[in-house]
């Protein structure tokens, strides 16, 4: 497993999850992991080189997110398999209406993609589509709190207690909230997954 991304205060941290993994026993000895710095536009990898690829909520990032589909499709083997994901329209739609911090700052999102653009986008790199799905429902209001109250107003009460309850969420997965964000990701899931596969027999 390799993680690739800029940051590397992010990197930091997932290396040390990396290795709390293998003291605990949580992934097979034969397992590796690696964390690497670098450019989605110039991925320092050879072509071919992963079987499957995990690209989450990056092309929003990115002034030229066409030329880093194609960077993906190029380190993707033939009969590969990749997950997109980016915001979904309607809940980063209401995020950018209530905060102009939220889309406006260094780094931030520059773009909302519809599910349509941003699979035309993956079939014109070469892609061939395969489903989709919702995720995180329960997440989408968190950030709507945010942008109201100030994306970095993580001390406010509303903000807080939100993120109390989403914190609870992930580590006790009552059924209730599962059962609840399963009803509502069609409707306002935070993220939208795509699926695409790369051609047996392309170079």
């Amino acid at each position: 497993m390799v993680a690739f991304d800029q940051n590397v205060e992010d990197l930091a941290e997932v290396e040390t999850m990396f290795g709390a993994m293998k003291t605990e026993g949580e992934a097979p000895a034969s397992a590796s992991a690696e964390t690497v710095k670098g450019d989605a536009l110039d991925m320092p990898f050879d072509d071919g080189s992963f079987d499957r690829v995990v690209a989450a909520e990056i092309f929003e990032h990115l002034p030229h997110d066409t030329a880093a589909m194609k960077e993906l499709y190029r380190v993707l083997r033939p009969g590969g398999i990749a997950a997109v994901t980016v915001p979904s329209f309607l809940p980063e739609r209401l995020c950018w209406a209530l905060s102009e911090d939220y889309h406006t700052n260094e780094g931030g999102h520059i773009r909302i993609y519809t599910r349509a653009e941003l699979e035309a986008k993956l079939k014109a790199t070469g892609f061939v589509i395969g489903p989709h799905h919702h995720a995180h429902a329960l997440h989408a209001p968190y950030w709507w709190i945010k942008c109201a109250v100030g994306t970095d107003n993580d001390d406010h009460p509303a903000a807080k207690a939100y993120h109390e309850m989403l914190v609870w969420d992930m580590l006790q997965a009552p059924k209730v909230t599962r059962v609840a964000e399963k009803l509502l990701n069609p409707v306002i899931g935070k993220s939208v997954i795509v699926y695409v596969r790369k051609p047996l027999g392309t170079a």
